[in-house]
């Protein structure tokens, strides 16, 4: 198994497929966007693949695939359920924009993910555009009951909550998650670029609860606050059963209790989603050279610090030389 240093299990890793995503978010890149890294830098469908029995053999349970836009990529979901037959025994989950989901939901339904996690900011569409600088609300909105429709994986749905753009709006998407049977999840707008945070913005997670309706009726869900499975705490309204997450990253951080590893999709094995650089094992998982993976893999894992710095610089630059962005992070 991989262990850190403190004596974290570092069971689940994020891997990024692609760089590339069709939105251009306000909390994730600079409004003219990313130069995009070269197709040939990345890894492949067969460097993921190997990269995943490097994993498991690690000790690895669960793994969740994002971008940039995952679906952005072509065979992205041919390629899930290529993970899913060769070891099924790993839980499997995606992070998307939900721009594709219309058009995949069907074979989504198929592949027994986990969960499937989805943004959703507003559910207004002027400031759905505004926000994701190039997306359709509506688009996302039909993606997501195309999923439920065809009884897809279990929805989570994610709202990075910002001063004066949707903190208002908290009542509204919990009435949406509710009627999908899905789960909402708000999030502290994180700093992770200068570029595009603005202290302004942020609510934090106290305030967050108190913006519930009926804020007397939701209680902390006893054993699920920062769950080994990820960072959200929970909590439930004794009235109607409903559960709602929220993910504390700035004010009160979960990194305690972190048991995750991200890996970008040039193959940087980053130890942290506040760190400024990583391990660089894309040459080994090209090669297949296993060994030599797993040694980048442990050597990154011994480098993860006991707590996450935020307000990192917003010029690091990865191993592809272009600077870091929320986006080639894959959150």
């Amino acid at each position: 198994m991989i262990r850190d240093p403190f004596g974290r299990i570092l069971d689940y890793v994020r891997i990024s497929v692609t760089d590339r995503c069709n939105y251009r978010c306000v909390y994730c890149m600079p409004r003219e966007g990313i130069e995009w890294i070269p197709h040939e830098k990345i890894l492949s469908y067969e460097d993921i693949l190997f990269l995943c029995g490097v994993l498991v053999d690690l000790g690895v349970k669960r793994l969740r695939f994002t971008g940039g836009e995952p679906f952005v990529r072509k065979g992205f979901v041919p390629f899930l359920g290529e993970v899913r037959r060769v070891y099924p025994g790993l839980r499997v989950a995606v992070t998307t924009n939900g721009s594709f989901l219309d058009e995949f939901a069907g074979q989504i339904a198929l592949l027994g993910l986990d969960s499937l996690n989805v943004s959703l900011d507003t559910l207004d569409a002027v400031k759905f555009r505004r926000v994701s600088r190039t997306g359709c609300l509506e688009a996302v909105v039909r993606g997501i009951d195309a999923v439920v429709r065809h009884g897809g994986p279990f929805l989570k749905l994610n709202a990075v909550i910002m001063k004066g753009f949707n903190d208002g709006e908290i009542p509204g998407l919990m009435r949406f998650a509710e009627d999908r049977n899905s789960l909402l999840r708000l999030i502290e707008f994180m700093p992770l670029d200068g570029q595009v945070w603005s202290r302004a913005g942020f609510v934090p997670a106290e305030e967050m609860l108190d913006m519930l309706p009926d804020r007397d009726l939701w209680q902390a869900v006893p054993g699920e606050t920062k769950t080994s499975c990820g960072p959200s705490r929970y909590y439930e309204n004794k009235r109607t059963g409903q559960k709602i997450g929220i993910i504390s990253a700035v004010s009160d951080h979960f990194c305690g209790s972190c048991n995750r590893l991200r890996i970008s999709s040039v193959g940087e094995v980053l130890p942290c989603l506040f760190s400024s650089s990583g391990v660089f094992a894309g040459d080994a998982v090209k090669k297949r050279d296993g060994a030599l993976a797993r040694a980048l893999i442990l050597k990154a894992a011994a480098s993860k610090p006991s707590s996450g710095e935020t307000g990192l610089p917003a010029a690091e630059k990865d191993p592809a030389g272009e600077e870091r962005h929320m986006s080639r992070i894959g959150g």
